[in-house]
């Protein structure tokens, strides 16, 4: 089982990074296109404050969202909002988070989270690390996968080949970036594919964040993979 207090301190300094960088924005600079298609800076902000909103329902039992809809309504709400604002909400839901993974509780129980997909409750600050880590690369404001903390970014390069292990449509995969291996995609039965590169390379690709043209292949095409 996952250390969720170690990740839920983790989860704390990562907000703070955030919010010390956002911090230095402008209004305007808010509203400018982030490196995710279609939405601005402040569609992320909106979306980090109502992903914290959504795991405090995950911790207390409720599901995840009321629908997809209004989980995409809510964003676009928020988007437009000024810097204040999102820094406001963006604490205060963060804080409200912490204040419901410190409720003593069962973590080894299983919770819903969206889309049917389950989990264990101790990973869900772990997830919740994902988001604010990755959306904080994905603002375009100097925070680069090159600064992620190394422990972060060695989990999810193992927790993003997990996901896609076994799935019907990504070549067998071997990673590795010379000292350390994972494996991805279906069951082997042909020789696998190998993508080598460096911890920011591997976890770029896999996270849909670069293309992988930066990366070294060998024994066929990089393998597509599924959107996250």
């Amino acid at each position: 089982m996952m250390d969720h207090a170690h990740d839920l301190a983790s989860v704390r300094d990562a907000t703070d990074r955030l919010l010390t960088a956002v911090g230095k924005l402008d209004n305007a600079s808010v509203t400018e296109q982030s490196r995710l298609p279609g939405w601005t800076r402040g569609h992320i902000l909106a979306h980090l404050a109502r992903n914290a909103d959504a795991l405090v329902n995950v911790f207390e039992g409720r599901p995840m969202y009321a629908s997809a809809e209004a989980r995409e309504a809510d964003i676009e709400r928020d988007a437009p909002r000024p810097l204040d604002v999102q820094l406001a909400d963006v604490r205060e839901s963060s804080a409200g988070f912490q204040r419901a993974a410190a409720v003593p509780a069962d973590w080894s129980r299983t919770v819903a989270l969206r889309g049917g997909v389950t989990d264990l409750a101790s990973s869900v600050p772990f997830r919740r690390w994902i988001e604010v880590e990755l959306h904080h690369v994905d603002l375009g404001i100097g925070y680069e996968l090159e600064d992620l903390p190394a422990e972060f970014a060695d989990r999810e390069i193992a927790f993003l080949a997990a996901r896609f292990a076994g799935h019907g449509d990504v070549a067998p995969t071997h990673l590795t970036d010379g000292t350390r291996a994972w494996s991805t995609g279906r069951e082997a039965q042909s020789p696998e594919i190998t993508v080598t590169g460096d911890r920011a390379g591997l976890l770029g690709w896999l996270a849909g964040r670069r293309d992988g043209s930066h990366l070294g292949v060998e024994g066929g095409p990089l393998p597509a993979l599924p959107p996250l």
